[in-house]
């Protein structure tokens, strides 16, 4: 389990990127992790392409604090290589049978099993299962980090709940300030540059004919620090004539 996770997703699926299906994981996972105070740092929608799925597996797990999400490729199909991938990128090696796995799909299948249902109990060496209430053919996660689940919400969403609720239910937590400049954001960046790193920032200009605003919000676990730093950046505000509206 991560100390302090950084939440990323993937979303595995061609028929997302050319239209023939509408993604529902993204706004399920933000809302789900917002609701639990995490952090979601980013998304990945990718089509199905071994190299790139490969590629985008190593990236998330160069960040230490990574906790991920897959959706999508562990059937029996011949487009279902998340499981090959898998492996390929977190273990280095390749698929080995998983007798739980197997004996779980052996009792809900019977003979009906083989040849191809049955592949789907070949995971990465050292995966545990996730229970899929559904239907009882699990996901997997490796090192309670990475977690791989069916591409089918009625599936996935549960699964996750159940793996947020038993590992990462929920974070301190976060307090913000939100307010509304009347200025362009330009006008703003050396208020913005004396503030720590570590502050939550972010700025959204908008556009009213010839009329600019910049929507201000800071964020921080740290009420005292984030009303220090709230109060500092309406104070320069004042300084230099610029009003403001809180929302």
């Amino acid at each position: 389990m991560v100390k302090n996770p950084k939440f990323y997703s993937v979303i595995i699926g061609t028929e997302l990127l050319n239209g023939r299906r509408e993604d529902s994981h993204f706004t399920f996972l933000r809302d789900t992790l917002i609701r639990r105070g995490w952090e979601y740092k980013a998304n990945f929608v990718v089509k199905d392409d071994v190299t790139l799925l490969e590629n985008v597996y190593k990236l998330v797990q160069k960040d230490p604090e990574a906790v991920m999400f897959s959706f999508g490729g562990i059937g029996s199909t011949p487009d279902d290589f998340t499981r090959a991938v898998a492996a390929n990128a977190f273990t280095g090696k390749g698929t080995i049978r998983h007798k739980k796995a197997e004996k779980i799909i052996l009792e809900r299948l019977g003979d009906r099993a083989y040849p191809h249902p049955i592949r789907m109990a070949d995971l990465p060496e050292g995966a545990e299962l996730i229970d899929n209430p559904i239907n009882k053919m699990p996901g997997f996660q490796l090192q309670n980090r990475f977690f791989f689940v069916p591409g089918f919400p009625q599936m996935a969403h549960p699964m996750i709940d159940e793996v947020l609720d038993r590992l990462y239910p929920k974070n301190h937590p976060k307090y913000s300030c939100n307010f509304i400049v009347e200025a362009s954001e330009a006008m703003l960046i050396d208020i913005m540059e004396q503030l720590p790193d570590d502050l939550e920032l972010s700025c959204l200009p908008a556009f009213d004919g010839e009329k600019r605003t910049a929507e201000i919000y800071l964020a921080d676990i740290d009420e005292a620090k984030l009303r220090k730093w709230c109060r500092f950046f309406k104070e320069e505000l004042h300084k230099i004539g610029l009003k403001f509206k809180e929302i």
